[in-house]
């Protein structure tokens, strides 16, 4: 399991998160079991996303790069989360690249997943970046339907918003992925995610989606 230390209650407004946290319950009063919230979930599917990702990249899979590249692309292309424009764009980039490239891509989720992380991440954004793929939602998505509760998926407009609104210290957001944003920022959001209902955080996309919903309610 993943160590994360916990940030400094410096590093964020916890009275907005309190009071996100009031207001989202005010709403749905069972947090994501609400069945509002339910409906809302079913078109994610983060549960059936998270069984097949975490079959389909189990470490011994990985010895058959092509179809872990391949799948990678299925699970790219299946996500609700991943937009419309980057799911071809990823697809036509993986079919055309050649078998060293797909053991480097396949290696770096592998590492990511399995091994060093840190060497995981920057060599599939060194790879993405070629063919200027190198965003954080192709980067984080996998890793985030592998590990629910320990990796985080950066949505770019989530992120900006959380880190203005909730007044997030130490964190600037950039376009091109970094480990360093990366790491940070999921510190943040985990310990965030420890400050409020666990009914609010069945998993951390779900945790990230109740902070973009709550950032546009009124304080």
């Amino acid at each position: 399991m993943l160590n994360v230390d916990p940030a400094p209650a410096s590093q964020m407004n916890l009275k907005k998160l309190k009071q996100a946290e009031k207001t989202f319950f005010n709403v749905y009063p069972e947090g994501f079991a609400d069945p509002a919230m339910e409906q809302i979930g079913k078109r994610h599917k983060v549960d059936q996303m998270t069984t097949l990702c975490q079959e389909a990249f189990k470490k011994t899979r990985f010895t058959k790069f092509r179809t872990a590249s391949d799948d990678m692309v299925k699970m790219v292309g299946r996500s609700s989360m991943v937009s419309m424009f980057e799911k071809p764009k990823f697809r036509d980039f993986v079919a055309g690249l050649d078998d060293k490239d797909r053991r480097k891509l396949t290696n770096s989720l592998k590492a990511f997943l399995h091994g060093t992380q840190q060497k995981g991440f920057e060599d599939m954004v060194e790879l993405l970046a070629r063919e200027k793929l190198a965003k954080w939602s192709i980067v984080t998505i996998i890793p985030n339907y592998f590990h629910p509760l320990q990796e985080v998926f950066v949505k770019p407009t989530t992120a900006k918003g959380v880190i203005k609104y909730f007044e997030l210290e130490g964190l600037e957001y950039k376009p091109r992925p970094s480990w360093a944003f990366y790491e940070e920022y999921r510190r943040q959001i985990l310990h965030m995610r420890s400050k409020v209902d666990s009914r609010l955080a069945p998993n951390n996309a779900a945790f990230c989606g109740f902070l973009m919903m709550t950032m546009k309610q009124p304080d």
